[in-house]
């Protein structure tokens, strides 16, 4: 077994375990914990497919934005030691249909589709290009829907915190 390989398993179990532990805690805290280990894993799959540019995105936005925004608002609502109750066993079983069916539709279309190896050479890809995009706000321009999605999360953190303070 090559390097890549183990370094793939090893990836891979860290995220289904880790995501396993994020929805199956009845610790918040923990929970977002576990999340945030997903996420660098996540990025850490993505640094093995040469998606650098991905990688970064995933640890700055995700792992360094998101989850510290959880985190925060963990703590500013003093509900660090908030235990989740046990779910009905009815919930439960409906839980785990939906993962089983989710990963057979999966699997299914994983095997269904033809894989094939492309005679095509690779893209070149220019980072002034993408660069340039990123902070345009006219045509093909990522900007505004960056800023528009900053607001909208701002403004559900606002209401996060407000909802939590009413029950103290």
């Amino acid at each position: 077994m090559e390097l890549n390989q183990l370094m793939f398993f090893l990836l891979a179990g860290l995220i289904l375990f880790f995501s396993v532990l994020a929805i199956t805690s009845r610790k918040i805290l923990r929970a977002a914990i576990y999340l945030l280990t997903v996420l660098i894993a996540t990025s850490g799959l993505y640094f093995m497919l040469n998606y650098e540019f991905m990688a970064a995105v995933q640890l700055t936005l995700y792992a360094g934005g998101i989850v510290v925004l959880i985190i925060f608002s963990i703590l500013l609502t003093s509900h660090i030691s908030h235990k989740f109750e046990q779910p009905a066993l009815a919930n439960v079983f409906a839980g785990a249909l939906t993962g089983i069916l989710g990963c057979g539709v999966a699997i299914w279309s994983i095997i269904k589709f033809p894989f094939v190896t492309t005679t095509q050479p690779a893209l070149v890809v220019d980072m002034k290009v993408v660069g340039t995009q990123l902070m345009n706000t006219g045509d093909y321009g990522y900007a505004l829907p960056f800023e528009v999605i900053s607001v909208l999360l701002l403004a559900a953190m606002i209401a996060a915190i407000i909802i939590a303070k009413k029950g103290n």
